[in-house]
């Protein structure tokens, strides 16, 4: 070093020094995700080495950082990052910041998921149906057989099939319904389903709307999230004790099961969820023909419930379905009394015919 490039003073000296160096790698990752991150691997490693519970609700926890382990491929890189973010002088943040960094997590988790479920829905080929036609289902159910005060006794796996009535005008007989199996009253007949207006008279009939939604109503409602949200917040209504949360949740579940959906349409349904507050991710779900998936989950307090919809993890089909009760006298936590099971699909001219072509479910 020649005597131009000394520098008496200390300070000078260690600014000369810091000259030299390289520049420090930059990450993606924000210091705030850094944070979070380094927080959620802290909780894991106190929860393996904490013998008893905390008290601040640990199956929430759980539930909230279920959704960071859904993204193996940027898993490596958050553990590099977090080897070089976890010096030992840090202290643990207070629970209430905790609590914010996990539901952040967990939406973040459960945007990514839903974004992925909408652009796969998009990619479907889905014919129009006519107001003539009816969209057939056929599902595998297993529900509840129990008492209605009694504790729950989950059925055995039965057939189900449903002929929904595409016609907007309104009426009264809105499709047909055939159940079979062990344990399944009338196993084998042709039940009409048949629906009351909303002022009890049948002779009205019920149009095309929310409660029966067909292909043509589907079809025209809007593909902006934020309209289609508040659309749904307006219509919908709630049960007894449920939340409008809840409600909107459940009534997706409903629009987007035994129908037939146009792709832009189901992709806005599939994005309003993930502005559903109480909404998270399940990595492994099971429907009712066995077949694993990820969940898309709600828990609702009011009513002692969980709902959850299965989705096929490579094409993000939607298998199926799960209800949970929860915390209610007489039955152990998450209690299953509902799974199905959507096996085919399809369309046809009569309530009395199976659709020749039909789209099976992954």
């Amino acid at each position: 070093m020649t005597a131009s490039n000394r520098h008496d003073g200390s300070g000078d000296d260690a600014a000369h020094l810091r000259g030299l160096l390289p520049d420090a790698p930059e990450w993606d990752l924000t210091p705030t995700r850094h944070l979070h991150h380094r927080n959620v691997l802290l909780r894991e490693i106190d929860r393996e080495q904490t013998a008893a519970p905390t008290p601040a609700t640990p199956a929430l926890q759980r539930r909230w950082l279920r959704p960071v382990f859904l993204l193996p491929a940027t898993a490596m890189a958050l553990a590099g990052a977090l080897i070089l973010t976890l010096p030992g002088t840090e202290q643990e943040p207070g629970a209430k910041a905790e609590a914010t960094d996990a539901k952040h997590a967990a939406a973040n988790g459960v945007v990514l998921t839903l974004d992925r479920i909408a652009a796969a829905s998009m990619e479907v080929d889905v014919k129009p149906v006519r107001d003539d036609q009816f969209v057939y289902v056929r599902s595998l159910v297993r529900s509840n057989e129990g008492t209605f005060d009694g504790p729950v006794k989950l059925g055995a796996p039965h057939r189900r099939e449903i002929w929904v009535s595409q016609d907007s005008a309104p009426i009264t007989r809105t499709g047909v319904i055939r159940e079979s199996g062990k344990g399944v009253p009338m196993s084998g007949q042709r039940i009409p389903i048949e629906t009351a207006a909303p002022d009890g008279s049948a002779e009205q009939g019920v149009p095309a709307g929310i409660d029966r939604p067909t292909y043509q109503w589907l079809a025209k409602l809007p593909t902006d999230t934020d309209a289609l949200r508040k659309l749904l917040y307006a219509q919908t209504r709630p049960l007894e004790n449920e939340s409008k949360d809840q409600a909107v949740f459940r009534k997706i579940g409903d629009l987007l099961n035994e129908t037939v959906m146009p792709p832009a349409n189901a992709a806005a349904l599939y994005k309003t969820v993930a502005t559903i507050p109480g909404v998270s991710v399940t990595p492994d779900a099971t429907d009712a023909a066995g077949r694993h998936g990820i969940g898309i989950t709600r828990e609702e307090t009011g009513t002692a419930t969980r709902d959850e919809w299965i989705f096929d993890r490579n094409s993000f089909t939607l298998l199926g379905s799960r209800s949970y009760l929860t915390h209610t006298a007489g039955t152990k936590p998450s209690t299953l009394y509902n799974s199905t099971a959507i096996m085919e699909t399809g369309v046809v001219d009569r309530d009395d015919r199976e659709p020749t072509d039909k789209q099976k479910t992954a």
